[in-house]
Parts: C-alpha cells; structure tokens; sequence
C-alpha cells in the first residue's frame, strides 16, 4: 500500500514524498509533511499549500478522503482500493509482501568454532542471521548463506586435547590433571568412544596425535551443530573450512601489496593507516597465523566471487575486529563499504526469575539444544527475533511456557486458530466468501484491513533496517487487533459474514506469511496440550 501512495505522490509532486502513520487512527491511513518542504520554495504557508494540494485529489480512486490539517496531508484509503488490495493477497498468497530486488548478497553467521554444540549465544546469532535470510529472500534478493567454519588454530588443538582427556579419565578410568583451559560436557563421550573404535586406544594416549584426533573429531561435532541449526529450522547453502584457505595465502598476500610489513620477525597488516587502532599481527614469529589470517585469505575470496552485498554477523566481542577486517578489504582492493557487520549481544536466561542452571552435558554453557527440548523451537526463534540484536536481551523460560496471552508466540498462533475455527463453522462455500467485497464493513473492520494489509511494508523496513524485531512487534499487534475485533463484532450468521470471514482470511494470510518469515509454521488450530 504505502508503495503505491508513494508511487502516485511521486508523480504527482516530482520528488520523493515522506509517507508517515498518523498516531490518532481517526486521521487517516497515511500522511505527509511534504507542504512545509514547499513552503520555502513557494514562498506561501504550509497551511495554504496543504489546503491547496488537499483539494487537487478530488475523484482520486485510491482515497476516500484527503485532507488538509496545519499544514500535513493525511490520506484515507478507499474501499475500492482495500478490497481489490486484500482480494488480490488471496488470490495470490505466495506473491504477498514480495517484491523484485536484484541484488546479490553473501550472508555469513553463527560460524561457531567446531569444537561443541551451539550454545544460546550462538543461537541469538543464528536466529537473527535466518529471519534476515527469509527477509530477504521473500523481497527477492538473490541471497546465500554461508557458514565459515573455523577448523583451524589452537582451538582445533584444544578439542584434540580435550578428547583425550575425557577418555582417559571415563573410558581408561586413570586419574587426569585438566588444564586450566579445555572443552568440556557429554557431547565428549561419543567422540572419545568413537574414536577408540575408529584409531584404536592408544589415540587417548599419544599426544602426538592430538592433532590427528582433533582434525578427525570436528567434522563429529559440525554434525552435531547441523542438528542444532535444523532442529531451529536453520540451513546453510554453503560452508567454507578456514583449514582449505591457506593454499591461497600467498596469492592474497601479493595482492595485500604494502598492506603488510615484517617486524620483529611477525607480519603485520598496516590496519592503522585504514582506521584501525593500531597495526595487527597477521603471521606470529614461530610461522603460525592469526585468526585475522584466514579472515583476510576468506575476504579475498568472497570478494571474488562477484557479490554486490556483503554480510557478516558476528557477536558483540567481535567489536573491535571490524576495522582490521575492513582495513584488509581495502589492502585486497575493495571497496570496503560493501561489507556490512552486524553484532549480536549475549544472552542472560532465567527459569521463574533465577538465573538458569548449566545442565551436566553443557560443560560450562547453556546449550541452544536444551532451550529448543524446554521451550520448543517456535518459542526460541520468537524470542531470539522479538528484540534488536546489538542490545542486551534477558528472558525467563517460564514466560514462554505459559498458554495465556503473556505469552507473545502463544498469543499470535492462538489468533491464527482463532481464525480457523471461525471459518469452519461457517456454512458458506469457499468461493462465496472469496466472491464477497470487502466494502461497508465499517471503520473497525477497516482499520483491521488496513493493519492486515500492512506486511509489505514492515517486511521490507525490517529487512531494510536490519531491524527483525518489527516483525514480531507487528504481529503481536496484528494479534490483539484480532482478537479485539473478534470479542467486539459477532460474524457468524450475521449479514455480513462472507465479507467478515473473507477479511479474517487476509488477516490469516498475515500471520501465516509473518511467522514464517520467522521460520515458525502457523498453527491452523490449537491442541489441549497448547490451550
């Protein structure tokens, strides 16, 4: 809708126009500060030129109502063009809310070190990460998701290391000395089993082989945050392993150019002369890499391969990282501005108002997969979406456990049901509801039409802004709109109930699109284990 006013007020004007939502319904559906913008050039009052450009919409098919007030032009939509709007959305439900972008984009998140299950940071990442995915691919860009796997370095070591450790101690019963730094819980357990059975016991023992076991075991463990990723609905249509990158290390150095300096015996990359706070370690003086290493050698080649877009998601800590990356691009002879960093903030987790205990198979985390089994993952995507990314988010499980409307997830499915079971009482046909106009409803029934009808526009501002959150704000609005609507006007056996049922439908459609933009399937009715 707001494209379309937007389209037709550009021609009219000549120039882009400001389209705003008036807070007091009884205004209008839309309006525009755009008579104070003229005022200088016209040299006349806002006041007089909104009267005068009010009254130039006369006989106009798309509103009902124009009207000047001090000075901003609030626009009433017509029935005409709500009805065959809405009409249109069911007769074409995979085309709602979509659009023609052509832009190709590179999305990269979670990339978790392979070496134990996703924990509930990760998560917040990954959820972020697929809503801006569904997003983007349902206004149609040309979008991949990748996921840099990072099997390189002394956290690889470490798993290694860790195994061994664990099978010592639980599989050869000896009494084991654990480090100050290492990897723990029962995701360990098969490992160590498996790769008795796989090298032999004496694996547990050589730490010479520590590496071997390591490089071996980590394809185990990505197993492991496949599932996690899919049991939340989340798919990567790539994955790059940081081990396969060094074969082109010196073809991205000579590109680096001056970019990079020895000193000291280490190699650094000149990242204060692009931003950064000071130059950075690229090659350490035993010969090893720094993590920055790879991500140069992975820049390199994700700019050859031909996107316009560029997305990384990373967690918060990464800060401080991002000018050196982007230092990097530049040295490889980028444009850097095409690369776009988006953090994610950790996550504090209660359970009825105390901080949530680390169960015995975490180790030392609060493990994705255990928050999926309490909650299911319907609720954790809610969740995990339901607020900026870069900002703080606490929750208590208990809340999304309940099956009232304090619950936001539980809230918006039940509205969807509500919908359902409204249909299947009626006694009219499919095609006389479909065949009704969605005109004289009266003013309830059309702001509910016009909150419906409002997908589009949060889709692409949600998408736009990197703002997933809107999504889910706008639903939970759409909801109580819903239900609101249901407790005030009756519809079954009424006159009007083909229209009604025939508007609760592009409701439905809403909801159904929104939450699966959310990677959450709309129920279509709601079980005794929900209610």
């Amino acid at each position: 809708m707001k494209q379309r006013v937007s389209a037709l007020l550009r021609e009219k004007f000549g120039r882009e126009v400001v389209l705003e939502k008036p807070r007091d319904r009884s205004f209008g559906h839309f309006a525009t500060p755009i008579a104070f913008a003229l005022a200088k050039e016209l040299k006349q009052s806002p006041i007089k030129i909104a009267d005068e450009i009010a009254s130039s919409f006369e006989d106009n098919g798309v509103f009902s109502r124009v009207e000047s007030v001090k000075g901003y032009l609030n626009f009433r939509l017509s029935e005409n063009f709500l009805s065959e709007y809405g009409s249109w959305a069911l007769e074409n439900t995979e085309a709602f809310a979509t659009q023609e972008k052509k832009e190709k984009i590179l999305l990269e998140f979670v990339s978790a070190n392979p070496t134990g299950p996703l924990h509930i940071g990760h998560a917040r990442g990954a959820v972020y990460g697929d809503t801006l995915l569904r997003l983007a691919r349902h206004l149609g860009y040309d979008i991949t998701a990748e996921y840099y796997v990072n099997d390189a370095g002394n956290q690889i070591d470490l798993l290694g290391l860790s195994i061994q450790l664990y099978g010592r101690e639980n599989i050869l019963n000896e009494v084991v000395e654990y480090p100050e730094s290492y990897y723990r819980g029962d995701y360990l357990a098969p490992l160590a089993h498996n790769a008795v059975e796989k090298f032999g016991i004496e694996i547990l023992s050589d730490a010479s082989r520590q590496k071997e076991l390591a490089l071996w075991a980590k394809d185990g463990v990505m197993q492991i945050i496949k599932k996690d990723l899919a049991d939340t609905n989340i798919f990567f249509d790539t994955f790059v392993y940081e081990s396969t990158l060094y074969d082109d290390w010196d073809r991205a150095m000579l590109k680096m150019g001056e970019g990079v300096y020895k000193k000291d015996d280490k190699l650094f990359i000149a990242s204060s002369l692009k931003g950064d706070d000071a130059d950075r370690v690229v090659v350490r003086e035993d010969g090893r890499p720094t993590y920055l290493a790879g991500d140069i050698v992975y820049h390199n080649q994700k700019f050859e391969r031909g996107y316009e877009h560029y997305i990384n998601i990373w967690g918060a800590d990464h800060h401080g990282y991002i000018a050196r990356v982007k230092a990097s691009v530049e040295f490889l002879g980028y444009d850097s501005t095409k690369l776009e960093i988006l953090l994610s903030q950790m996550v504090s987790l209660l359970k009825d108002g105390e901080p949530y205990k680390m169960s015995k198979r975490a180790g030392n985390v609060i493990l994705m997969s255990d928050i999926v089994e309490e909650i299911g993952s319907d609720a954790l995507r809610f969740i995990f979406a339901s607020k900026k990314s870069d900002t703080a988010l606490e929750f208590d499980l208990a809340e999304f456990k309940k099956q009232d409307s304090s619950n936001p997830i539980f809230y918006i499915q039940y509205a969807h049901a509500r919908i359902k079971t409204i249909i299947s009482k009626s006694d009219l046909s499919h095609d006389e509801i479909m065949s009704a106009a969605l005109k004289n409803l009266g003013e309830n029934a059309d702001m509910l039409m016009f909150d419906a009808l409002l997908l589009p526009e949060i889709v692409e501002d949600a998408f736009s802004s990197r703002q997933v959150q809107k999504l889910p704000e706008y639903l939970k609005s759409l909801a109580a709109s819903l239900h609101k609507f249901y407790y005030d006007c009756r519809i079954i056996g009424t006159q009007d109930e083909a229209k009604l049922l025939k508007l609760l439908m592009v409701v439905g459609l809403s909801l159904k699109t929104g939450l699966s933009l959310m990677g959450i399937k709309a129920k279509d009715y709601m079980s005794k284990e929900d209610i």
